[in-house]
């Protein structure tokens, strides 16, 4: 006779989020994201702002252009996917004065 025992369920730990603004939204449920951070050089120890773009799954085509978004870093989804959009913090220009670019 098998044994049964409960199954803990356990939070999924941290997983890291970041915020960001959408560059691209034709892709079928996916965003491009642009994040930007800041980095201290090396030597001169003047900060310079990089930026890197990561792909996020949308899975409602609720994103647009130009909104700030926050995702989280998921499982990977696909070849470059490996973020998930988590909610809309900021509505981009093109929402909010109902101009179609």
């Amino acid at each position: 006779m098998a044994k049964v025992t409960q199954k803990q369920e356990s939070p999924r730990g941290n997983r890291q989020e970041v915020v960001g603004e959408v560059v691209s939204d034709k892709m079928d449920k996916t965003i491009s994201v642009k994040i930007f951070r800041r980095v201290r050089h090396a030597k001169y120890g003047k900060y310079l702002k990089k930026t890197s773009v990561f792909k996020a799954h949308d899975e409602k085509n609720e994103a647009k252009q130009g909104d700030r978004v926050r995702i989280q870093m998921t499982r990977p989804l696909s070849k470059t996917k490996r973020w998930r959009l988590m909610e809309i913090i900021e509505r981009g220009l093109q929402e909010i004065e109902g101009v179609q670019v």
